[in-house]
């Protein structure tokens, strides 16, 4: 009871859950949240498989192609070339060009 005869207030689920969650993340360290996301996201992988990731990709991608449009992206691109042209030396689309496919791409560190 409260001075004045009122009762506490009981916690909406809201602040009960908030307060939990503070508590869990008190806890438990950042690793383990991380370790724990990507055990869900191999387990979604190996039940689902890469094609439902690619498909819900490519619902994205068309989703902000409708939603901007095409000149959107690419005066996104342009911006990007001319960016990419001003913090690289005078021959570096020359070299870039002549290298092709072959410089091979970095994987992501997991």
């Amino acid at each position: 009871m409260l001075p004045g005869g009122e009762a506490n207030p009981e916690p909406t689920s809201t602040e009960a859950s908030h307060k939990e969650g503070n508590r869990v993340q008190n806890k438990y360290d950042q690793d383990y949240f991380r370790r724990i996301g990507r055990k869900g996201g191999r387990a979604l992988k190996e039940k689902r498989g890469s094609d439902y990731y690619r498909s819900i990709a490519q619902k994205g991608g068309q989703a902000n192609m409708n939603k901007y449009g095409s000149d959107h992206f690419s005066e996104m691109g342009k911006k990007g070339g001319n960016t990419t042209k001003e913090r690289q030396d005078a021959d570096f689309y020359s070299r870039i060009g002549k290298m092709g496919g072959a410089a091979k791409r970095q994987k992501k560190m997991e």
